[in-house]
C-alpha cells in the first residue's frame, strides 16, 4: 500500500512568511493547507506572504489562507491572484478566490515539479539587491555611498551618477512588502548607466541623480509588508526621524539635505487599486502654481507615454494646508520647494494587475515594472531639457 506524501510548506528563507495551521488530504485528492500571515514585528500589519511547497509532481494544492478581515488592507483581495514561480525566475499567476464572509484567500495550483514558491508579489531578495548594487557600482561613472545602517546593521546603499547641477533622488521599499518598487529600481539603474540611451545620457548631462534601491532592508528579510525591524512606518517619520525608531529615513534625509533636491520620486506599490498612478503634494503649506504645473506636466507625459500609466484613477487630493508633512513626498515638497522648487511623487503600482492593460499570465509583473522605469526616466528626461 502507498502511503500518502503530505507536502511540506516552509518560509525560513529571506521574506519568507506564513504561519501553517494544517495540511491534510481531502477526498478528492487535493491537498488541502490551512495557513495564516504572520504580522509585521511590534505591528498590526499584516499582508505580504512567500512561502514555499515540496509535493509530487501532479499534486492539486488548495492553500487557504485565513484571517484576512483583520489584515492592513482587505479591500486587496477581491480580483487579486497569487503569484507563483517553479523556478524562481518567471513568476505567473495562479487561480486564486477571495471569501470576503470568511476572510481567507483560496489559491489553487497543481505542481509540475517538486517544489513552488507562492508570493505576495514576485520578491527582491536582498541577495539580488546586493547582486545589483555590486554590478551598479562596478559599471563607469557610478558612485557608491553607504548613507547609514538599518536598525539591524544592514547598509542603505545609494548609487550616483551624473555631475549636472539638476539634483534628483530616487528611492524604494519604505514599505518593504512592496517588492515591485525594487523591480523598478533595476530597470531604472539598468537604463541609466546604459552608455547607448540616449535619455540616460541627458539625465547624466543635466542631473546629479541619487539612488536608493532598498529604504528598508530589515523588513525585506523578515517578510515585513510596511514596517521596520521597530515595527515603524518609514513613510511617516520625514518629519522627526530619529536614530532609535527610524535612521533608515534619518540618513536618507540628512543626505538630502547635504544635496538639496530639485526632483524626487518615492516608489511604491498599491493592494487596492488596480491601476498604475501617481500622487502629488497638495495641500503643503507652501505649495506654488509653478511647483504644481511642474508636476502635472510629468503626469500628463507619462500618461501620454505609454498605456500601463493613467491620471484618472488614483488617492484623492489633500485639502490646501492639510497635507502630511510625515509622508516623504509632501516633506520633500515642502522641505526644498523654496530653495530647489522641488517636485517631489509617489508612484503606485498594483499587486493586482493592471486593469487597463491587463495581463491574464502574469498581471502587474517585475518585467513590467522595469519597462515603466524606463519610461518615467524618459519623460524626466524630457522635463529637464527643457
Amino acid at each position: 500500500m502507498t502511503q500518502t506524501k503530505i507536502p511540506s510548506i516552509s518560509c525560513a528563507f529571506d521574506s519568507g512568511n506564513i504561519v501553517v495551521q494544517s495540511v491534510s488530504p481531502t477526498p478528492t485528492g487535493t491537498f488541502r493547507a490551512e495557513l495564516a500571515i504572520r504580522k509585521d514585528k511590534d505591528s498590526d500589519f499584516f499582508q505580504w506572504f512567500h512561502f514555499r511547497v515540496a509535493a509530487q509532481p501532479g499534486d492539486d494544492l488548495e492553500l487557504v489562507i485565513t484571517g484576512l478581515k483583520e489584515s492592513a488592507y482587505p479591500g486587496g483581495w477581491p480580483g487579486y491572484r497569487a503569484c507563483v514561480s517553479e523556478d524562481r525566475d518567471f513568476w505567473e499567476r495562479t487561480d486564486t478566490s477571495y471569501d470576503a464572509d470568511a476572510g481567507t484567500l483560496t489559491i489553487h495550483y497543481q505542481m509540475t515539479g517538486g517544489v513552488a514558491w507562492f508570493a505576495y508579489f514576485a520578491p527582491y531578495s536582498i541577495e539580488r539587491h546586493h547582486d545589483l548594487v555590486a554590478e551598479i557600482a562596478s559599471r563607469a561613472g557610478v558612485r557608491h555611498r553607504e548613507l547609514g545602517l538599518s536598525i539591524e546593521g544592514q547598509p542603505i546603499d545609494c548609487l550616483e551618477m551624473g555631475e549636472g547641477p539638476v539634483q534628483v533622488w530616487l528611492y524604494a521599499r519604505q514599505h518593504p512588502g512592496e517588492s515591485m518598487a525594487e523591480w523598478w529600481m533595476e530597470g531604472a539603474l539598468e537604463k541609466l548607466t546604459d552608455p547607448a540611451d540616449p535619455h540616460a545620457r541627458l539625465l547624466r548631462s543635466k542631473c546629479t541623480l541619487h539612488i536608493v534601491p532598498n529604504m528598508n532592508p530589515d523588513g525585506s528579510a523578515r517578510g515585513h509588508l510596511r514596517t521596520n525591524a521597530a515595527g515603524v512606518n518609514l513613510n511617516r517619520e520625514w518629519h522627526e526621524p530619529s536614530a532609535d525608531r527610524s535612521p533608515e529615513v534619518l540618513c536618507v534625509r540628512n543626505a538630502m539635505d547635504a544635496t538639496g533636491v530639485h526632483w524626487a520620486m518615492d516608489v511604491h506599490g498599491d493592494e487596492a487599486i488596480p491601476h498604475v498612478f501617481i500622487a502629488g503634494f497638495d495641500g503643503i503649506p507652501s505649495w506654488t502654481e509653478d511647483q504644481g504645473t511642474r508636476y502635472e506636466r510629468y503626469r500628463d507625459l507619462l500618461a501620454s507615454r505609454t498605456p500601463d500609466f493613467q491620471t484618472k484613477q488614483g488617492y484623492p487630493r489633500a485639502p490646501a494646508g492639510r497635507a502630511n508633512l510625515s509622508m516623504s513626498t509632501n516633506q520633500l515638497a515642502e522641505r526644498f520647494g523654496a530653495s530647489h522648487g522641488c517636485v517631489a511623487m509617489t508612484l503606485e503600482m498594483p499587486f493586482k494587475d493592471n486593469d487597463d492593460l491587463p495581463d491574464p499570465d502574469q498581471g502587474w509583473s517585475p518585467e513590467r515594472s522595469k519597462l515603466l522605469a524606463h519610461d518615467c526616466l524618459a519623460v524626466l528626461a524630457e522635463m529637464v531639457a527643457g
